[in-house]
This record gives structure tokens, sequence and C-alpha cells, in this order.
């Protein structure tokens, strides 16, 4: 295989994402809409259709502060309509989701963090 078509022997590419407390987190992206599908102990590959990231039950100080995790939607206010239903900040303690709004750099970006601290930006492509 050359370097030209390495991509086309690639089956999946995939974050490993930290979990301070793993089923908290799984409850968290479940209830996001991921589907779970368990790998073992601490271990679990979350799905949105054709895309996935591993839920790993690990953590290191500071570690997940710095963790962002980019999902690009056909229409963030459906997401946020879901997002802001779920009362993520009381149920999970999280800090307060952000509402879509338009970045500099042009897409419309809701901002969530999970139990952990990984920060998610769900964006989309302004219209």
């Amino acid at each position: 295989m050359d370097d030209r078509n390495s991509a086309a022997d690639v089956i999946a590419m995939r974050p490993f994402v930290p979990a301070k407390d793993f089923n908290i987190s799984l409850q968290f992206y479940t209830d996001l809409g991921f589907i779970t599908f368990r790998l073992g102990d601490g271990m679990a590959s979350m799905h949105l259709g054709p895309f996935a990231f591993l839920l790993q039950s690990y953590d290191r100080d500071g570690f997940a502060e710095h963790f962002m995790m980019h999902l690009l939607v056909k229409d963030v206010e459906a997401w946020w309509a879901r997002i802001a239903a779920l009362d993520l900040a009381a149920r999970y303690g999280v800090g307060p989701p952000a509402a879509p709004t338009l970045q500099p750099w042009g897409l419309v970006v809701a901002y969530v963090w999970d139990p952990t601290g990984v920060l998610w930006h769900i964006a989309e492509e302004r219209r």
C-alpha cells in the first residue's frame, strides 16, 4: 500500500473519550441519542449512525478539561431543542450548555460539557 491508497484501507477512526464515572457518562451519551455497544468493563463504542467514538473509563487531572469533540450536523437547532429538553446541568451536574451562536469562523455552534468535562462543539454550517 502506498500513501495515496492508505485511506481506502481504513475501516474506522475513533477518538478515545475519557470518563471519570463510566456509568454516568454512558447514561449521558445515551440520553443525547448515542447507541451503546459495550466492549467490556470500562469501554464502550458510542454510535450515531456510522459515526462513533470509544468511551473509556479513564481520567487524568486536566485531561478531560482540555479535550474537545466536534459534531457537525445538518440542523443544530433540532439538536439544541433536544439538549435543552434534557436539562443536562441539573441531571448531571455539568456546566449549562450554550445555545447555538454564529462563530467568527462561519459555523453556528452549540456547546455541551459532558460529566467528565469534555467540551462538545455541536455545529452546523451557516446557510
